[in-house]
């Protein structure tokens, strides 16, 4: 009891607050709870609709949009992997430099495009980090880390070159629905952190410019996992914002532990997506 009237008399003279206790945060019904993170189950699907649909805006970012809602308020899925072109596909008012202009009287302040968490759709991609970033925020959600994608991948099940029809699909010739491939998900129930879609995180590096490198042989870890990350600086300090997991054709280089800073923020290509946090 001392303890306790010590611990609120010390907050109450110097602002201090206790933590919050991780068992307390709550999730959505589209992420799970990766320590005390809700990350996305899914990789991003990019929806546009009008604005002024303030109902389905809240659903969006309350986590609680199915595709039946986003079908309902019309909405159109922007860019979808293997089909996109560049990201112009992403409209006018949702630039490649991520710098929108909102649309008049929208409340809130929105040029229509949002990243939503669903199985069974392909997830969008041909979207720069400026983009990816853009339409995290305007879902009320934000990019992972570096850090929080690796832990969320956690005992993803890497097939390698082989895989099967529902395992992580790290070998083909194209995308897989969200969720699809059901063996692919990790310990911590989050779908398609290996291959599919390779996923823009937060952070950003020097750009490489050497070879690419299997450091995890080296480092005595299982896989072969593809690492292009570091720069010597020779291309003058560009930036590379990290890609993680590897897409659907890259085999035994995709994984768990694959990393990329091969390209700069504006890079897109169709095999390129990302994924979600709060």
């Amino acid at each position: 009891m001392k303890g306790t009237l010590f611990a609120v008399g010390f907050a109450a003279i110097w602002g201090w607050a206790a933590p919050t206790h991780a068992g307390t945060l709550k999730c959505p019904a589209d992420s799970v709870k990766v320590g005390n993170v809700c990350i996305d189950k899914y990789e991003a699907s990019v929806w546009q609709f009008a604005p002024s649909n303030t109902g389905l805006v809240k659903l969006v970012q309350r986590g609680k949009a199915t595709l039946a809602d986003l079908t309902g308020g019309r909405a159109t899925q922007l860019a979808p992997a293997g089909t996109c072109a560049d990201p112009s596909d992403y409209g006018t008012k949702f630039p490649s430099d991520g710098n929108w202009t909102p649309v008049l009287g929208s409340d809130p302040p929105s040029p229509g495009a949002y990243a939503v968490s669903l199985p069974g759709v392909q997830p969008s991609a041909c979207i720069t980090w400026f983009q990816a970033n853009q339409a995290c925020l305007l879902s009320g959600k934000r990019l992972l880390t570096n850090r929080e994608w690796q832990g969320a991948a956690a005992g993803t099940p890497d097939p390698g070159n082989t895989p099967g029809p529902n395992d992580c699909n790290t070998n083909s010739g194209g995308p897989s629905n969200t969720g699809s491939r059901r063996n692919c998900k990790s310990s911590w129930g989050v779908f398609d952190m290996i291959g599919n879609v390779t996923e823009w995180v937060a952070d950003w590096a020097d750009r490489f410019t050497a070879r690419c490198t299997d450091w995890t042989a080296a480092a005595g870890l299982p896989g072969g996992d593809l690492s292009c990350f570091g720069g010597d600086g020779s291309l003058g300090g560009l930036p590379g914002a990290l890609l993680r997991g590897g897409p659907w054709d890259s085999g035994v280089n995709a994984g768990v532990f694959a990393v990329s800073a091969a390209g700069d923020p504006s890079l897109s290509f169709d095999d390129i997506g990302f994924r979600c946090a709060r």
